[in-house]
């Protein structure tokens, strides 16, 4: 954080790392502004984070926004353009300072393009943090630490659906139920102080089975399941879903959480294989690694689960207890499914942290 008031124009200046999430009851299908037709539970993840800057100078002059934009040391047009048209949407409702100064965004994330965690969801919630943050240094008024991460979670929420659950630590609900207070379609509710202790220190290692492109984005697929027929009873499912997930982590109920995780990701997946056209992201790696999962956990006992985003590669969970047991498993007979044995290890994490 820094501001200048000599001789010049006003400058301040802050940063922050963020990190993304891994949904355990998925949010798939969407209306209006970027809100959820389902409620959606997630896990905050520790190492896969974005590291964001921001440094804004006033120019009094100016009545339009100006931006410059580095993503990992150098211009990026693509990305450049998505952030352009992100800023120039929230900065009259949310942000109008903006308009009367210079904007420079530097960014960067610790993990690769195309590696199965959600780098939407790190880099607007980074984005989102600094941003508010920026206001606050600005316009001199201090909301206080849970206004700010609701804004936040909102602002995140605009960018990137997701990327309103990574503004909490441990674990997240985005969407509305009626049975939990505080829970909106709006931004996400944090969920840290419900998390069983057994949850906190939970292992995320993501096996890289193919770190090509999807076939069908996001984006579309949200589309697709606007025609699709199993849609209304999906809602409903995942909503129910949530609440006895939520309950689950409370209780530190490790069977309830594997079952509906593992029913959710291959859930996911069956609503593309239903969509109208259909398509399959899944590869015969991402089967290959269910099974084997599946038969480890029956042979061993050890709670063991995975889960899936909309791609092929396959997240799996455990407690930390269980870290040599699962690494020495994973090495032996999951390192070959993947690409050039490549596998990313997080953790539950304790989300964003301000950087200088």
């Amino acid at each position: 954080m820094s501001n200048s008031t000599g001789q010049g124009n006003l400058k301040y200046s802050t940063g922050w790392q963020c990190p993304s999430n891994i949904a355990l009851v998925k949010y798939w299908g969407k209306h209006s502004n970027q809100l959820p037709n389902n409620a959606s539970v997630s896990f905050t993840l520790s190492e896969a984070a974005t590291r964001t800057f921001l440094s804004w100078e006033e120019d009094l002059g100016s009545d339009a926004l100006k931006l410059k934009f580095i993503f990992e040391g150098r211009e990026n047009p693509a990305f450049e353009g998505r952030i352009r048209r992100f800023l120039e949407n929230i900065t009259e409702p949310y942000f109008p300072f903006l308009k009367s100064g210079h904007l420079s965004i530097e960014t960067s994330n610790s993990f690769p393009h195309s590696s199965g965690i959600a780098s939407s969801a790190s880099a607007m919630s980074a984005l989102a943090m600094a941003l508010c943050d920026l206001e606050t240094m600005i316009t001199g008024m201090t909301p206080g630490s849970s206004a700010m991460l609701r804004k936040a979670s909102l602002i995140s929420r605009l960018g990137s659906g997701s990327a309103c659950r990574s503004v909490y630590q441990t674990a997240a609900i985005w969407g509305e139920l009626p049975s939990l207070a505080g829970s909106s379609d709006e931004w996400a509710l944090g969920l840290s102080q419900e998390v069983h202790q057994v949850f906190r220190s939970f292992h995320d290692d993501i096996l890289i089975i193919s770190p090509e492109e999807k076939s069908v984005s996001s984006s579309a697929g949200h589309a697709l399941m606007e025609g699709n027929p199993y849609a209304p009873a999906r809602y409903k499912q995942a909503n129910e879903r949530a609440a006895k997930l939520i309950a689950a982590l409370h209780d530190g109920d490790l069977d309830t959480f594997g079952k509906i995780t593992e029913d959710e990701a291959l859930t996911l997946h069956a609503l593309m294989m239903c969509s109208d056209p259909s398509y399959i992201l899944m590869k015969e790696g991402s089967l290959s690694a269910i099974n084997l999962v599946r038969q480890f956990r029956t042979e061993t006992g050890i709670p063991l689960y995975f889960t899936l985003d909309a791609g092929p590669n396959v997240h799996l969970l455990y407690p930390d207890e269980y870290e040599e047991k699962v690494s020495r498993f994973i090495s032996s007979f999951l390192k070959p499914l993947c690409h050039e044995g490549r596998i990313i290890k997080d953790k539950v994490g304790d989300g964003p942290v301000k950087i200088s």
